[in-house]
């Protein structure tokens, strides 16, 4: 089920039909496919319906992204992209209420209305998406240049006369006759060749640092609580509560990220979360845990909220960011269909290990699991204090300098770039003409 949305956004790359027309076909199929899961009657039926969600899964996971990019103005553009892991905390609080909500039941129900409930987003969704604008910058790349403009003028203000759609339409062709004569003869075995091997590199790594720094504590939260000793009803709660608090705590991550920038706040939250993993695991171990001595167990779940706000400052929605600025613009959607597939590898060894650490019938580590996730977020910081460099502040074209220079990552912050003319032959693209190109931003 975990690899199955690679699929999805390989197939996206090569799809012909526009944004909106995806999205519509995408949100078409994964309404047929929560058939199968809604009357499944055997496990086989089941892992079938969550099989074929998957590829509708892997287009959502690219062309959200992609669309907002292109329609909102570049000032925006890292909020948005942050603003994803706030997408994920708010489907997780919903499926963590109704989960609440249907705890109490032993039938046939118990599973049949969550997943029928996800029958009353596909619709909505669907009418927004069909009202929205087509994004100008797919248009102008299939040659529509009058829808283009049309779109343009959707998404800008009519009391703005300044505004002037000709000449952004004009930008944005010279913009994607640049990529088109950059990107000729590319692949995805470009990403690991030259310096582009490093910044896809650094592209899975920043991903997969979601899966290792102690998410599946997270993601089995409720179960990981009974385990500790909680309540049932008491489990769900916490549950509900700490994803609330993640939310929050990503809206923090906005006014952090513009102050401290990107590396920064991967190290600060790798370092927090693996601290608290380490007084997890000292916790399970010191004070005994049982149904009837729970004390344990609201140490633990206190614990685990303080890291799920840590991390949904941190390490959550900053990922979002890197991923967009670090690789290379001619290959950057490869790179983040790469990144994204090593995410997805990660998550399939994270499924397979966290129930044994879990289930009392396997290993039942129960709380001790906390050192197990105390030893990658130990590896994940030695990763990124060696590895993970800050973009912040810096466009795309002194990134490519830097990248092209080997700088290495400590010292990307405090590099100061001077002039390099295109006689230096220091990137790939060096001898490409220049061209100027002024975007609007309000």
């Amino acid at each position: 089920i975990a690899i199955i949305p690679w699929i999805g956004l390989t197939l996206r790359r090569s799809h012909p039909l526009d944004c909106r027309k995806t999205i519509i076909a995408s949100l078409i199929l994964t309404s047929a496919f929560v058939f199968i899961t809604f009357f499944a009657k055997t496990a086989a039926q089941l892992l079938t319906g969550q099989i074929l969600l998957g590829f509708p899964w892997g287009v959502f996971q690219t062309i959200t992204v992609v669309y907002a990019s292109e329609v909102c103005p570049v000032v925006l553009r890292p909020y948005l992209t942050t603003y994803v892991n706030l997408c994920w905390i708010f489907g997780q609080l919903i499926a963590s209420g109704v989960l609440k909500g249907v705890a109490g039941r032993y039938d046939q129900w118990s599973y049949r209305i969550p997943f029928g409930l996800q029958w009353l987003w596909p619709v909505p969704i669907m009418i927004g998406v069909f009202l929205a604008p087509e994004s100008p910058w797919w248009l102008v790349r299939h040659g529509q240049r009058e829808k283009a403009k049309t779109a343009l003028l959707r998404l800008t203000s009519a009391q703005d006369t300044n505004f002037d759609p000709d000449a952004t339409i004009t930008m944005m062709e010279h913009t994607d006759l640049m990529e088109k004569a950059v990107s000729e003869g590319t692949s995805y075995i470009d990403c690991f060749k030259g310096v582009n091997l490093r910044r896809t590199e650094i592209a899975c790594c920043t991903w997969v640092t979601q899966v290792f720094s102690g998410i599946a504590l997270s993601a089995y939260s409720s179960y990981f609580y009974l385990q500790a000793g909680l309540p049932r009803k008491h489990a769900f709660t916490l549950t509900v509560v700490q994803y609330a608090l993640g939310a929050i705590g990503t809206g923090s991550s906005w006014a952090l990220m513009s102050r401290f920038g990107r590396r920064t706040l991967y190290l600060a939250g790798i370092a927090g979360m693996w601290l608290l993993m380490v007084i997890v695991g000292v916790v399970a171990v010191s004070i005994p845990h049982s149904s009837t001595e729970p004390t344990a167990g609201w140490v633990i779940g206190s614990l685990l909220i303080a890291w799920t706000i840590i991390y949904d400052m941190t390490v959550g929605p900053v990922c979002y960011a890197l991923i967009s600025e670090l690789p290379s613009t001619r290959l950057r959607a490869k790179t983040i269909v790469i990144a994204r597939s090593c995410y997805n590898v990660a998550g399939i060894l994270l499924g397979v290990l966290t129930p044994r650490m879990l289930n009392p019938s396997a290993w039942n580590w129960g709380g001790k699991t906390g050192f197990f996730w105390a030893g990658s977020c130990l590896l994940c910081f030695i990763w990124t204090y060696f590895r993970l460099p800050e973009p912040k502040g810096r466009t795309y074209r002194e990134l490519d300098i830097l990248f092209a220079l080997d700088t290495p990552a400590r010292k990307f912050a405090g590099t100061v770039i001077e002039a390099v003319s295109e006689e230096n032959a220091v990137l790939e693209d060096a001898k490409m003409p220049v061209i100027e190109v002024v975007e609007r931003i309000s």
